[in-house]
């Protein structure tokens, strides 16, 4: 799949996605991830691409000639299945809307920044909106590495051990049960015995068992979605 973020701070993100699972991916050529600075399409001397909100209101808002030229551009070279802004407003990002995004061929997406954007962006070109939480950041540079992130990272292929991808926590709407390693004993803690067993039916059962325990202290509020 290929991911374009579009942004005004690209050098926050460079590194990130060239590194780790990102890397791998992009090597093995399962995944593109390309940057585009916004202030490459704007016509204005200074490379402004913000400007006073209409009604006094506070702070700067990205304006619609430079997204727009962006965005125009990138969709003259390929179609993209989505427009994704991180924005507050958005829908909470979650495991499955990672799932979700994973299977799509090209998606876009847009850093809010300053203000925010003009509106007219998100009524014309945004199909999607999403947030990463109920807090607020400087701009949203590392929402779209936090997605990107968990978007790439469960195409197939990308992960040696596809198991592995598939049993992180919140893929079944649980939390993980705990992990262990060797040594079996260290300090005087000991790894349950259950797990030196090698009896793989009641390893599993002990799995769900401690999973559903451990979403039930720690977050309620998963089961309450099922």
């Amino acid at each position: 799949m290929r991911i374009d973020i579009i942004t005004v701070l690209p050098e926050m993100i460079e590194g990130f996605v060239q590194e780790s699972i990102l890397a791998r991916a992009q090597k093995k050529g399962l995944a593109e991830i390309h940057l585009h600075n916004l202030r490459d399409y704007t016509l204005d001397k200074w490379r402004r691409v913000d400007d006073y909100p209409y009604g006094g209101f506070a702070g700067m808002v990205m304006q619609c000639e430079p997204i727009d030229r962006c965005i125009t551009t990138l969709k003259e070279e390929r179609d993209y299945d989505d427009v994704i802004y991180t924005s507050p407003d958005g829908e909470k990002f979650s495991q499955p809307i990672a799932n979700e995004l994973s299977m799509k061929e090209n998606i876009i997406i847009l850093c809010g920044h300053y203000k925010g954007i003009d509106h007219r962006i998100r009524e014309h070109l945004i199909t999607r909106e999403i947030s990463i939480g109920d807090y607020v950041l400087t701009g949203g540079e590392l929402a779209a590495a936090v997605m990107a992130d968990a978007i790439v990272r469960i195409i197939p292929g990308v992960i040696g051990d596809e198991q592995s991808a598939l049993s992180d926590s919140f893929q079944d709407g649980l939390l993980s049960a705990p992990i262990y390693t060797r040594p079996a004993e260290y300090k005087g803690w000991k790894v349950p015995d259950i797990l030196l067993s090698g009896n793989e039916a009641k390893i599993k059962q002990w799995e769900l068992d401690q999973a559903m325990e451990r979403t039930r202290q720690l977050r309620p509020d998963l089961l309450e979605e099922q």
